[in-house]
């Protein structure tokens, strides 16, 4: 079975459009306020909303190889991110120091000033909000891994040669 371009890329792109729009209702609409990791996982989802866009409107069979290859890398990102993100929540890494661990206490008035501005109103280590015992980044680290595999997988069919499009002696 072969795939063309826009088929691929409208499927990406409106994968995307559906991870991205769900984390923006979740913010916008339920409440969720987001930490610095969440809104950095984002990322990954808008350049590939892009890419699938721009590919989707010119898309010709020979670019498909190279746009699933391009959106895996987006993907395999994505889900770095995500899974550093998991781990950061249960507490398997350390987060960034803006938004999780413990704050030091302060010596002064302004030390404290300076303390409560740099603070960032939600913890990056703390689960938020979560959907039988998974997290949003979670959720997140599975839709990017099968949107990842999704892309290996076309990359590795439209790599192969169409069946029946040989060259005949001297057409080109």
């Amino acid at each position: 079975m072969t795939v063309s371009t826009r088929a691929f890329t409208a499927f990406v792109l409106a994968a995307s459009a559906v991870a991205l729009g769900g984390a923006l209702l979740s913010q916008y609409w339920g409440g969720l306020a987001p930490c610095e990791l969440c809104l950095l996982q984002r990322w990954p989802w808008a350049v590939a909303i892009v890419i699938s866009f721009v590919a989707t409107m010119a898309g010709n069979r020979p670019a498909l190889p190279w746009v699933a290859g391009l959106l895996a890398v987006v993907f395999a990102v994505g889900a770095a991110f995500a899974f550093y993100h998991v781990g950061v929540e249960r507490h398997w890494f350390a987060g960034p120091s803006a938004c999780s661990g413990a704050s030091t206490a302060a010596d002064t008035v302004e030390a404290l000033k300076m303390q409560i501005l740099r603070q960032q109103p939600v913890r990056c280590d703390e689960v938020a909000w979560s959907l039988w015992g998974v997290s949003l980044a979670g959720w997140n680290l599975l839709a990017s891994g099968v949107m990842l595999g999704c892309c290996l997988v076309t990359f590795g069919q439209a790599r192969r040669p169409l069946r029946g499009t040989r060259l005949r002696g001297g057409m080109a």
